[in-house]
């Protein structure tokens, strides 16, 4: 099994360094950020499968921050760090799109208990499916590992870069997926020359997908893609 990715966003050394490795012990891959803004920037490179964000930090806050992961994506989970005791914050942080807070301090066993509860509550039946790298895409069955796009129509063998890019975009049904991360995460960068390569196989998984009008893949101007289906 995968290991649960984990955005890390505290500026505050010395428990960041705490959270990071008790967390790490407990077989999640963390990645830590210093700062809202850096957060920002990680958070389309790393791709968390949850974020724990502290409310409080320099260049960009943690609502702040959270009102921009919000803007390109409903569904990772997210814990706000607080060291506020005010009802206000609280509900001012959960109006901003955060599911769960925690307040400084914390045991490690209450937040692992906490994120683990909210991933399954969040991702339900679907995550043993997406971990054996097989989907369903309306009337399609996408297989990873096979690099099989099934229709009752047609079976489609994709390209390995094809397989990547709709894996990528079925991971994360109905949500923007941000063009960086993903020419960042297939490519290994974000070139002018890797954008266009991207943009070709982009309009091939659409052509492959044409025979269910339930499914789209939809280009969100400025931020990227978006795999539509029920």
């Amino acid at each position: 099994m995968s290991k649960i990715k984990l955005l890390l966003v505290e500026d505050e050394p010395t428990l960041a360094a705490i959270v990071k490795e008790t967390l790490e012990l407990n077989g999640f891959q963390i990645h830590h950020a210093l700062n809202g803004q850096l957060g920002w920037e990680a958070y389309l490179s790393f791709r968390p499968h949850a974020c724990v964000v502290d409310v409080m930090m320099p260049k960009k806050d943690g609502i702040s921050l959270v009102k921009d992961i919000r803007n390109i994506d409903e569904q990772t989970p997210i814990i706000f760090l607080t060291a506020k005791s005010e009802n206000s914050d609280v509900i001012k942080g959960l109006q901003t799109g955060a599911d769960d807070y925690i307040k400084k301090p914390f045991s490690m066993e209450e937040l692992i208990l906490r994120i683990r509860a909210l991933l399954k509550r969040t991702k339900g039946a679907a995550a043993p499916t997406a971990e054996k790298g097989v989907f369903r895409l309306g009337q399609y069955l996408f297989d990873h590992n096979r690099q099989e796009l099934k229709h009752e129509k047609e079976t489609i063998r994709l390209s390995q870069r094809e397989a990547d890019i709709l894996k990528m975009l079925a991971e994360h049904p109905n949500v923007t997926t941000h063009r960086k991360s993903m020419l960042l995460e297939i490519w290994g960068d974000d070139s002018f020359f890797n954008a266009r390569n991207m943009d070709v196989y982009i309009s091939r998984i659409r052509k492959y997908l044409q025979h269910d009008e339930s499914v789209q893949l939809i280009n969100v101007r400025g931020l990227g893609y978006k795999l539509i289906f029920s």
